[in-house]
């Protein structure tokens, strides 16, 4: 993914289960007061929740967000933001992952539910 790649998002251990993923705190990330953007937290949650549902996609099938609800609990000033992402359905039409961001104390700062619709190629 092009765009997660330049916002800087990288990808941990990756399975069909579970998915992690990391964002750094950049000032060119951040709002005007130095709080890293809601943007990017979102952007690193659907990178990480799309590479859980497409490995629990169909051989040979495709996948894009068509639903994406996100709850911020506290504000990023600093360091790391980790992201877990693991699947809730994983049905014949949709894929819904939730993905939890925790900053470096491990406190929650965030929650995106997401649903990608199940495209079949061809």
């Amino acid at each position: 993914m092009p765009y997660a790649v330049e916002l800087g998002v990288r990808l941990g251990p990756a399975a069909a289960g579970q998915v992690r993923g990391e964002l750094d705190w950049a000032p060119r990330l951040c709002t005007a007061g130095g709080v890293l953007h809601g943007g990017a937290l979102m952007s690193l949650a659907d990178a990480v929740g799309a590479v859980c549902a497409f490995l629990n996609l169909p051989e040979g099938a495709a996948t894009s967000t068509v639903e994406s609800s996100t709850h911020f609990f506290r504000a990023v000033r600093g360091g790391t933001v980790s992201a877990l992402a693991t699947p809730l359905h994983v049905g014949r039409s949709f894929v819904t992952v939730q993905t939890e961001l925790h900053g470096e104390q491990g406190r929650l700062v965030g929650r995106t539910t997401q649903t990608q619709a199940v495209r079949q190629q061809g």
